[in-house]
């Protein structure tokens, strides 16, 4: 390709980066700019119900398409495209019926109607999953942004009017589920048409991979955060888990908005790099700007984090301040590490990252049993700090140490 051709291909692509990120930005900014509001309106209790169900939503709807709607954008053409999303569709809705299934259980047992929402949760975002992929296929950017913007700041605006009308964890619940349907619709749905039999066995075949070795990493990382709540909210109660939930959401927010940006900058950067000394190079140099940044971060969550939450969500979130003094330390890291996800990619190193993340993950989940059971949830954000702080540590040092061409 000359350079004639490849100049307005990279202005759009910055073009379109640009438009995602400031998507990305203002669907960040609504919820934690409301979040003091909703915190006024629900108790942690109420709270750590909504984190509960959310969690095993966002687990189960992680793989409810078992991963092939990430095929679409790899589609040969549009027959292919729209047999995968019919088969799509009729995975999905197995998995929504195995849902409503799980969900009138968990309802009788503990007797109460929350639960029911489950099934439409899933299915909501599973199709949103579907659209969303579609849309980055068709290049159609700037709904993409506004879609997120009105899931997650339409969402929070939803929760506040709920929580006006004192509906409790209904309205947490329900006002995010009713955003993510308007983001579906402002995506324009899910069109299919008929397909044989035989193309959708075709697709499938074609694609195994997404299934076989994408769904078990994304289910994986999603079933962390479920098990976290389920460990905070069975030892230390729903208060404890609505802590919980609010201090890991304001303070991982940096490293999605600042991870988002910086990783895609830096892959195809290093896609073009290679393992070469250049690139690990590069990878060096994001790592000590990224560091620098989170340094402070860090330092003003040991100083000022219980006084803070206090301040902003009322006195009795103070608990939520005191675990994000004591998960500083991780949260600083996660921020340093978020980025470098695409490192692996790079380098074709794809399954060691799969065996590392499994190793994170038993870690992550061993210390916070540990600290749980020392010294409620504030020893359970000092473990899981001190665990990952040696897991991260040993991730970078491998990374700046990764076998490079020529050396």
């Amino acid at each position: 390709m000359n350079d004639a051709a490849l100049a307005p291909a990279s202005t759009g692509l910055v073009r379109a980066s640009l438009t995602l990120l400031a998507g990305g930005a203002a669907a960040q900014l609504v919820p934690l700019l409301l979040g003091p509001w909703l915190t006024r309106l629900y108790t942690p209790e109420t709270f750590g119900l909504y984190h509960l169900l959310a969690a095993v939503v966002a687990n189960v709807a992680v793989a409810a398409c078992a991963r092939y709607e990430f095929a679409l954008p790899k589609a040969a053409g549009d027959a292919e495209a729209r047999a995968l999303r019919a088969l799509c569709l009729r995975i999905a809705a197995v998995v929504t019926v195995a849902s409503l299934a799980a969900a009138l259980a968990w309802a009788a047992w503990l007797g109460q109607a929350w639960p029911l929402w489950l099934a439409p949760g899933v299915a909501l975002l599973a199709l949103l999953s579907l659209a969303t992929l579609e849309a980055m296929r068709a290049q159609r950017f700037r709904p993409l942004a506004w879609a997120r913007v009105v899931q997650h700041g339409g969402g929070a605006l939803l929760q506040g009017l709920a929580g006006l009308l004192s509906l409790g964890v209904h309205g947490l619940i329900g006002g995010a589920i009713v955003a993510a349907g308007a983001a579906l619709a402002l995506l324009g749905g899910i069109r299919v048409g008929h397909v044989s039999r035989m193309r959708l066995e075709a697709v499938a075949r074609r694609y195994r991979d997404f299934p076989l070795l994408n769904t078990p990493h994304a289910v994986l990382g999603a079933l962390q955060d479920t098990l976290a709540l389920a460990l905070v909210a069975g030892s230390q109660g729903a208060a404890a888990a609505g802590a919980w939930g609010l201090a890991l959401r304001y303070l991982k927010a940096p490293a999605t908005l600042v991870g988002s940006a910086v990783s895609q900058a830096l892959y195809p950067q290093l896609a073009q790099a290679g393992r070469t000394r250049a690139g690990r190079a590069m990878v060096l140099r994001t790592m000590g700007v990224l560091a620098l940044a989170a340094l402070p971060f860090v330092l003003l969550l040991w100083l000022l984090a219980p006084a803070a939450f206090a301040w902003a969500f009322g006195a009795e979130w103070r608990e939520a301040g005191e675990l994000a003094r004591a998960l500083a330390l991780y949260i600083g890291l996660h921020f340093v590490a978020s980025p470098l996800g695409v490192v692996t990619l790079a380098w074709d190193a794809q399954a060691w990252a799969l065996k590392l993340a499994l190793a994170g993950q038993a870690m992550f989940v061993a210390a916070l049993a540990a600290g749980l059971a020392l010294d409620g949830l504030r020893g359970a954000g000092w473990a899981v700090s001190l665990a990952m702080a040696l897991y991260f540590g040993w991730y970078f040092a491998k990374l700046a140490r990764w076998p490079v061409e020529g050396a």
